[in-house]
């Protein structure tokens, strides 16, 4: 396409000899969770690849959808903005694609990063065109793609005091009190990215989590294609779990239910390593027994901030994840190993 005498097609990147860039690493989620994984797992690795969930229908994300009929940006704005570098240049672009508006007409409450993927998408006419252009114009450290580019919607059947109701929607199921006793995307047969299955096809590690369990996590578990995609994978699987439950959504699900939930789901995807936090672990037999059900073992490191609040400590976070992927689980080092250094 031409916009004013110009060919919108991205340089191709290209890599300095010998320069390391880390395992390739895809990390699937949305929301909060990703921000954190990614925030992460960018201290670790330049090959990362974001899949992000493309069912939010709430806020400024949910109105642009609904006037333009066009994914929802903004989870898909924040893993961009969580990929952005420690630098002047990075951090003011993060604070820019985060910065929301405040008036009393239309714009209130409008994310000026959701309304700069809205632009490049109806310029270029590709969604994962513009979140290139938008990745270089961050200069961004990885790549971030929509798990389909078709808008979704999340079903959920709740059960209530014996009764069960569907809720649709992503920030009503969120919300909305009761046990999920099914969960389910319309359309259900939409396609998956290209890039996405190409990029779990050639991953060294796979991260899910944490998240919203439902609504961010496990609908990249509902598309048939990519949850082949995922259980056949060769890469390392690893789940990070959530600090705390969530009001409404989980709220009634323990940290072993998380996975049994995701092994109910997909009875035969296995995972290399279960990561949590000790303070949110109230019984760890019975999550390693959880465990053991998607044949991995449970790994345990302080990655909350420590201050009493269910918030992801980046570089703990990062330590747990550089821990998980070189093997070395143990906590210290024995006497005998430190003397031969």
């Amino acid at each position: 396409m031409n916009v004013q005498g110009h060919y919108f097609q991205p340089p191709q990147d290209s890599v300095w000899p010998g320069r390391a860039t880390g395992p390739k690493v895809v990390a699937f989620g949305g929301g909060h969770g990703l921000y954190a994984t990614l925030s992460a797992l960018r201290h670790l690795t330049t090959d990362l690849t974001a899949v992000v969930t493309v069912a939010d229908d709430g806020g400024s994300s949910g109105r642009l959808r609904q006037e333009f009929d066009l994914l929802p940006p903004g989870d898909l704005r924040m893993a961009l903005a969580a990929l952005c570098d420690e630098s002047d240049w990075g951090l003011t672009w993060r604070d820019i694609l985060q910065f929301r508006f405040k008036s009393n007409g239309e714009m209130n409450g409008h994310n000026l990063g959701n309304l700069l993927l809205a632009g490049l998408w109806q310029i270029l006419d590709d969604p994962v065109a513009g979140l290139e252009w938008m990745t270089r114009l961050l200069d961004a450290q990885g790549r971030v793609l929509p798990m389909s580019t078709v808008p979704m919607a999340i079903e959920a059947d709740l059960e209530v005091e014996g009764r069960v109701q569907t809720i649709r929607g992503q920030s009503k199921i969120a919300k909305a009190p009761g046990v999920v006793r099914g969960i389910r995307l319309d359309p259900p047969d939409a396609p998956v990215t290209p890039q996405v299955l190409q990029a779990v096809a050639s991953a060294d590690w796979i991260v899910l989590g944490p998240g919203s369990w439902y609504t961010s996590v496990m609908p990249h578990l509902l598309i048939a294609d990519l949850r082949e995609a995922l259980v056949h994978s060769p890469a390392r699987k690893a789940l990070v779990l959530n600090l705390s439950r969530q009001r409404g959504e989980t709220q009634d699900l323990t940290l072993p239910d998380h996975l049994r939930v995701l092994h109910q789901i997909v009875p035969e995807l296995r995972l290399s390593v279960v990561i949590g936090d000790p303070v949110s672990v109230t019984d760890i037999d019975d999550l390693q027994n959880a465990a053991n059900e998607l044949g991995c073992q449970v790994m345990l490191r302080q990655i909350s901030v420590g201050d009493g609040t269910a918030r992801h400590d980046f570089l703990r976070l990062a330590a747990a994840f550089r821990d998980a992927m070189s093997g070395n689980w143990g906590d210290l080092s024995s006497i005998e190993e430190l003397d031969n250094h």
